[in-house]
């Protein structure tokens, strides 16, 4: 992954709001923020997440596959547009990777705001396996694919949170 201002330059000189391929990889325009486009652009999926994760599980599920397939197509695009193989500007995967993330989680926002920092620690940090993935896998679907990881990782470790608040609870409520 290329995380240069050259990159963050060819992207704002490229991006055309009007290609709806160039809007949702670049998050809706925040992957052109100049400060820490992949977490402004992670902000833009807890409303996203707030509004999936009322309808039942199905739906959720088929949207996020759907946002998976797309984002392949459009930051494969983008990022040939830029031409630069992973642009800091290219945001659509932290989004996704952030819903991956919060499949089925607890409710409230103790959850939402453990799932960020957990994500974005994932994606910034990118421990085994999201760092293997992201230096092997190119094009679209390697752009997708590290956030993916990263999303099912943070998935993990917010769902083992939850089992020990909860045990610790009925712990606590037992004496």
């Amino acid at each position: 992954m290329t995380n240069t201002s050259a990159d963050s330059a060819a992207a704002s000189a490229s991006f055309q709001a009007g290609n709806i391929r160039h809007l949702l990889a670049y998050g809706f325009g925040t992957g052109l923020s100049p400060w820490a486009p992949g977490t402004v652009g992670t902000l833009v999926a807890v409303p996203i997440y707030l509004v999936l994760s009322t309808p039942p599980f199905w739906f959720y599920a088929v949207v996020l596959v759907a946002m998976i397939a797309v984002g392949v197509w459009a930051c494969e695009a983008a990022a040939r547009d830029i031409g630069a193989d992973d642009s800091p500007a290219i945001v659509w995967d932290e989004i996704v990777g952030f819903l991956v993330a919060m499949m089925t989680a607890p409710a409230g926002w103790v959850w939402v705001i453990a799932g960020f920092l957990l994500f974005r620690a994932f994606d910034i940090f990118k421990p085994w396996p999201v760092g293997t993935v992201d230096k092997r896998v190119r094009g679209g679907l390697g752009i997708m694919l590290d956030d993916i990881v990263a999303g099912l990782m943070t998935f993990v470790v917010l769902h083992f949170m939850h089992l020990i608040v909860v045990a610790s609870l009925r712990g606590a409520g037992a004496h």
